[in-house]
């Protein structure tokens, strides 16, 4: 996704000097580093993320559009103060690029997972919140920050590798709208970032009539659609990489709540609780009860 997600950028870049990119010392990773010499919108601060934020700011304030990026628990938890006080207090069209949030960077332990963040960051105010689910629909989402997105935005991706689910989808991405990805009847299951490929292999696995939706844009959220989904589905199962307080089953549960639900819902999110033993990602998210073999099971 971050190989994706530079080379849209820059593509906006060419088009529009206006737009800036400001990184936290992460540049030689992948796609950036053959920007990072090259194009004069690019500055990179060192490992200073507050002041990261204060130059985004900064530019912001002079007319400019600016991308904030660096690792996920970097962009949002260290310079928090920050980006309260300096983008959103000010209501700057400033996109704060978490990479590899979640459980993506578990290998390295828990100071570099990013399970509370969009909990953090839907409880500013003015602050947006996009999650894509895979590089496809990143494209999309970057080119609208690029184009039209006026407001300050927490932009939540994932690391490498991860495989395309919305070449066939049934409806095209917009912001601030759920999207169908897989059409089904009686259940469906809500989800968001890359872990969606677990929800799209598990029911092509399962082979079952099963819908499946990328709630990519967690802030403002689409109730509308959701209100939909309550009428039309009697089974309703979310999927996750994020803590189970302020994510997307938290989302869910108490609309379902406001809206008088009566079917059932399953959620899968991570536990309240940081998980110490653990070797990679697969092992960390079995630890917090998800996995391929339980959402089978589940649908």
């Amino acid at each position: 996704m971050r190989n994706k997600f530079s080379e849209t950028l820059f593509k906006n870049i060419k088009k529009n000097k206006n737009i800036f990119v400001v990184a936290a010392d992460i540049s030689p990773s992948g796609a950036m580093a053959k920007f990072q010499k090259s194009n004069k919108n690019f500055i990179n601060v060192g490992v200073a993320e507050q002041n990261m934020i204060g130059v985004c700011a900064g530019l912001a304030m002079s007319g400019k559009k600016v991308f904030a990026y660096t690792i996920a628990p970097f962009s949002i938890y260290r310079p928090f103060e920050m980006v309260r006080d300096d983008i959103c207090y000010q209501n700057l069209p400033i996109t704060v690029v978490g990479m590899g949030a979640g459980t993506i960077y578990a290998n390295l332990g828990g100071t570099h997972t990013a399970i509370e963040d969009i909990s953090i960051a839907r409880s500013i105010p003015n602050m947006a919140v996009i999650s894509p689910c895979d590089p496809l629909e990143l494209v999309s989402v970057v080119n609208y920050c690029c184009t039209k997105n006026l407001s300050p935005t927490y932009l939540r991706i994932g690391k490498s590798g991860e495989k395309n689910i919305t070449e066939n989808a049934v409806e095209k991405w917009k912001f601030g709208k759920i999207r169908k990805i897989i059409n089904g009847k009686k259940t469906c299951i809500l989800s968001h970032g890359p872990i969606a490929k677990l929800a799209y292999d598990a029911i092509k696995i399962k082979n079952k009539n099963i819908s499946l939706y990328s709630c990519s844009t967690l802030k403002p959220f689409d109730e509308n659609g959701i209100k939909k989904i309550f009428r039309k589905y009697k089974k309703i199962i979310t999927l996750e990489d994020h803590s189970i307080i302020g994510g997307l089953s938290d989302i869910i549960t108490n609309l379902a709540f406001k809206n008088n639900y009566k079917g059932k819902i399953i959620t899968n999110s991570l536990k309240d609780k940081f998980i110490h033993v653990f070797s990679n990602q697969d092992d960390l998210l079995e630890a917090h009860g998800i996995s391929l073999k339980k959402l089978i099971k589940q649908i």
